[in-house]
């Protein structure tokens, strides 16, 4: 992620009945648009604005072994490995009642085999005892694990506990994922995970990524993920872009509906490095120290009807504090747009229907004109867009001309917010300044020496001619507008004025009422 002139470094089935839902309130007067195609691995989108409070009370296993499984007892240490090992493929385990644990050695873990499903019994829980790392790993696909709650392992840094190795096809629900360091989960192509908590892990909730390369089909669907990053990795490796209740890297197509996103320490849901074709409908995300949703140096995504409140005001307080006058947003898309050469279920960034109420601020467009392939102030480093297959090629004479002057950035482009309901009270976020910002800028491009894109090109592009605009949006609150660079602040009548225009059919209210 970066959110400074600098930067900041890389790190590394039906919709489920859910008997507790949390009632939300969206924009019902936003228009419905057809809704793009679903994946090759979703469901039917679900209209429903309501989320789980899985943690709360997470639904019961069966209280019987199902027909033909192996039952697995928890008075027997290394009884679940051990069966695993022992057991053919595609066989169904039930663990009963009680705590389970692995071997004690550090790196015992559970192997499953391919098709293998495991189910808790009622109170059934694996527990790493803060010795083992891992608790299911392997590249073994199609594992279900269910009804089961996994806690206190000990993953290392950028590591995660169960599907460990980022296997495929793998489905993770009604599941309780806690107390354990590095991620809770990880993820691979196909994974679906329903109806699950992802709490109080020491990094990420689920760290959607792949070592040998892109993750395809990932659903994400009514899922409670709380108070992740327990860490406080941020602190711990400033800069690091190394937290999120949920981070995704290179994930091509994802549906992230209907989850209750809240208190996790830093962002919510962060998607960083060439992600592509996104769909984040129907969330709740609120309550989170930094930003609800950072999208950063990806493509293609629609994000709707979503209830956004109450989020970066530890992040945003602390930043402007410090005397940054970056409008630190809630919303975060950061060199990120619609490109039509990437297949995608849309070819823009559109952002409708969502209601915004007393986060630190609104949505942010950035590009960081210093930040490209090949550019040493480039923090993800090593990669390159998804149009430039050899990222050498990003260099002088060539970096200069089309297509490569284009290609090789990530661009802000295309992106699209419209039909939102932007809501500020000051009193409730208790700020006076810099909470009331939304944002359209770059800064002016210095670094490297041999760059094509310095000065105010960047901010010129992403300001006139990217084709990203606001417009038929409700503003109730003080609003103020950044336009070009940050020392552009302009009020709502500057913002819809020559030579921005921007926000043309909304409405703007400064004080009180609807």
């Amino acid at each position: 992620m970066e959110i400074t002139w600098r930067g900041r470094s890389r790190s590394a089935a039906a919709p489920l009945a859910l008997a507790l839902v949390l009632l939300v309130t969206g924009c019902d007067d936003a228009p419905d648009d057809p809704a793009p195609k679903p994946s090759a691995s979703s469901s039917s989108s679900s209209g429903a604005k309501s989320v789980a409070r899985v943690c709360e009370k997470p639904a019961p296993g069966p209280a019987e072994a199902p027909g033909s499984a192996v039952t697995v007892d928890p008075a027997v240490a290394g009884d679940l490995a051990a069966k695993t090992r022992n057991s053919p493929a595609h066989t169904t385990f039930w663990l009963r009642p009680g705590k389970h644990r692995l071997e004690s050695d550090r790196y015992s873990q559970v192997v499953p085999k391919e098709g293998n499903r495991y189910i808790g019994a009622p109170g059934a829980v694996l527990d790493g005892r803060g010795t083992n790392q891992y608790a299911f790993g392997g590249t073994a696909r199609d594992v279900t694990i269910s009804h089961l709650t996994v806690q206190n392992f000990a993953a290392p840094h950028d590591e995660g506990v169960v599907n460990h190795d980022s296997a495929d096809g793998w489905v993770i629900e009604h599941a309780t994922i806690r107390n354990n360091s590095g991620a809770g989960l990880m993820a691979g192509d196909r994974q679906e995970v329903r109806a699950s908590c992802l709490r109080d892990n020491g990094q990420y909730g689920m760290n959607a990524y792949k070592g040998d390369g892109i993750i395809n089909d990932l659903v994400v669907e009514g899922n409670e993920i709380t108070g992740n990053n327990t860490g406080d990795w941020e602190r711990e490796r400033p800069g690091c872009g190394c937290t999120g209740g949920i981070k995704f890297w290179a994930v091509q197509g994802a549906d992230v509906r209907g989850n209750w996103v809240h208190d996790n320490r830093g962002t919510g849901l962060w998607a960083d490095t060439n992600n592509n074709d996104f769909l984040i409908e129907n969330n709740v995300l609120e309550s989170n120290d930094g930003a609800a949703l950072i999208y950063e140096t990806s493509y293609n995504a629609v994000v709707r009807k979503n209830t956004i409140r109450r989020n970066n005001w530890v992040e945003g307080r602390e930043n402007t504090d410090g005397g940054d006058n970056f409008p630190y947003a809630t919303v975060y898309i950061s060199e990120s747009g619609g490109e039509p050469r990437v297949e995608a279920r849309t070819d823009r960034i559109e952002i409708y229907g969502n209601l915004l109420e007393d986060n630190w601020s609104g949505i942010t467009l950035w590009e960081n004109a210093d930040r490209f392939c090949n550019s040493p102030a480039n923090t993800s480093s090593g990669d390159c867009t998804l149009l430039v297959a050899d990222t050498d090629r990003c260099a002088r004479p060539g970096i200069t001309r089309a297509p490569l002057y284009a290609d090789c950035r990530w661009k802000t482009q295309r992106v699209d917010i419209h039909d939102n309901r932007f809501v500020l009270d000051k009193t409730v976020v208790e700020c006076t300044d810099s909470c009331d910002r939304m944002a359209l800028l770059a800064n002016y491009g210095t670094y490297p020496d041999w760059s094509p894109y310095q000065g105010e090109k960047v901010a010129k592009a992403v300001t006139h001619l990217q084709d990203n605009r606001w417009h038929d949006n409700v503003y109730v609150g003080p609003w103020r507008f950044v336009a070009h660079d940050p020392s552009r602040v302009l009020d709502f009548e500057a913002w819809r004025a020559a030579p921005y225009r921007q926000d043309a059919g909304s409405t703007f209210r400064a004080r009180g009422g609807d």
